[in-house]
């Protein structure tokens, strides 16, 4: 059965990583932008990586700009803007592409597992799917995450076990996180 450790990305300097060498750890992997109305869960990461790194958990930064060009600097500008902005301390990796023929196969995997099922109710999850559906029809049946800050929960053996749609309050991913832990 295949898992996230079977999975190698890039780095900030695009050295290889295996993803098997976050055995044992709970992950939260998540795509990211810095310009993007969502960019404020870097705060709450961010904290919550401070409560929870001790305990066995990572969270892995992807940045990606393929929703409404909401990243569009380089990795070193993203890097130093998220440091700078938020005091982010977790592992940031090279820009992908979450979408599309050239998605990067960890979040095609991620997608699979747990797939899109909603923004949820309200007028701004209503207005986020309007825009996600806009954006997303350039990629047809490989759009597979919808929106920046799309956050995949991965238990200690490497099995996607939730995924939250940036619309999900950052206590509820919380929770997930200190339960999975």
């Amino acid at each position: 059965m295949k898992t996230v450790y079977d999975f190698t990305v890039k780095d900030m300097d695009g050295k290889d990583v295996s993803l098997a060498d976050y055995h044992g750890k709970v992950l939260l992997i998540v795509n990211t932008a810095t310009g993007c109305g969502f960019t404020p869960h870097y705060d709450p990461l961010e904290a919550m990586y401070a409560e929870f790194r001790d305990k066995g958990f990572e969270i892995l930064d992807f940045p990606c700009n393929q929703f409404a060009n909401q990243a569009p600097g380089t990795d070193k500008e993203i890097s130093d803007f998220c440091a700078i902005n938020f005091g982010t301390e977790f592992p940031q990796f090279t820009k992908i592409d979450v979408n599309g023929e050239n998605a990067d196969p960890l979040f095609v995997y991620l997608a699979t597992e747990k797939p899109f099922e909603g923004f949820g109710r309200g007028l701004k999850n209503a207005a986020l799917n309007k825009f996600a559906e806009m954006n997303n029809k350039v990629f047809g049946d490989k759009a597979y995450i919808k929106w920046n800050f799309t956050k995949f929960l991965v238990d200690r053996e490497g099995k996607v076990i939730a995924r939250f749609e940036p619309t999900v309050d950052m206590e509820d991913v919380k929770k997930a996180v200190a339960a999975a832990l």
